[in-house]
């Protein structure tokens, strides 16, 4: 029975050894089908408070060689989103930065109606063969509200996943543009930052 045991507990150790070089495991990864990346969201996509070719899309397509589509609109909600899906779809995205949400919490809608809008626009890519990442954007409590769901729903999803967005440029006048925009130099983080979580993943994106 012992050496039975020893067994057992060496195979468990070797599969938990595999799925950690592995790493985690994402929906489309790589991508099915698609050819193009794309950016979708609202004013913190668009650029709104930052000059010309200072959005974070730019400057993020900057950081890793390749081009992606800004497809932010300011004011837009999780549900507007929704409704554009059919428009951003035509656009054939192979990789999608989908950040929605601070325009939910901004009017107060219920946050549960805004993650039920995100994960049915998730699906829709997914069933397109795209691979997303899902950007969070932290509520505009003392506490953020937010991460929670957001992570419950990337991992529900297996989409990469990269936490409150505004993290440290929230709150500095040095990177903000006004309370909510964020200036070049804070659209500057915000591209390095997710740069860092799409860099190991590159070559299959490509």
């Amino acid at each position: 029975m012992k050496r039975i045991a020893v067994v057992l507990l060496f195979c468990l150790l070797g599969w938990l050894a595999f799925r950690a070089v592995k790493g985690p495991r994402y929906t489309n990864f790589p991508p099915k089908t698609g050819t193009t990346w794309v950016a979708f969201g609202d004013s913190l996509t668009s650029g709104a408070g930052a000059s010309p070719e200072h959005d974070y899309p730019t400057l993020l397509g900057a950081q890793l060689g390749i081009k992606i589509i800004n497809c932010g609109l300011p004011g837009n909600t999780s549900q507007d989103g929704l409704d554009r899906i059919e428009e951003i779809l035509r656009l054939n995205p192979k990789v999608v930065l989908l950040c929605l949400g601070g325009n939910d919490g901004l009017r107060g809608l219920p946050a549960e109606q805004m993650f039920r809008n995100l994960g049915t626009i998730i699906d829709r890519f997914h069933e397109a063969g795209a691979f997303v990442v899902l950007v969070g954007v932290r509520s505009g409590s003392v506490f953020d509200k937010n991460d929670s769901g957001f992570n419950k729903l990337g991992k529900q999803k297996q989409v990469l996943y990269v936490p409150n967005i505004l993290q440290g440029v929230l709150g500095d006048p040095r990177l903000m543009a006004d309370y909510i925009h964020p200036n070049d130099a804070g659209n500057k983080v915000i591209a390095y930052r997710l740069g860092v979580a799409l860099r190991p993943l590159l070559s299959k994106l490509l």
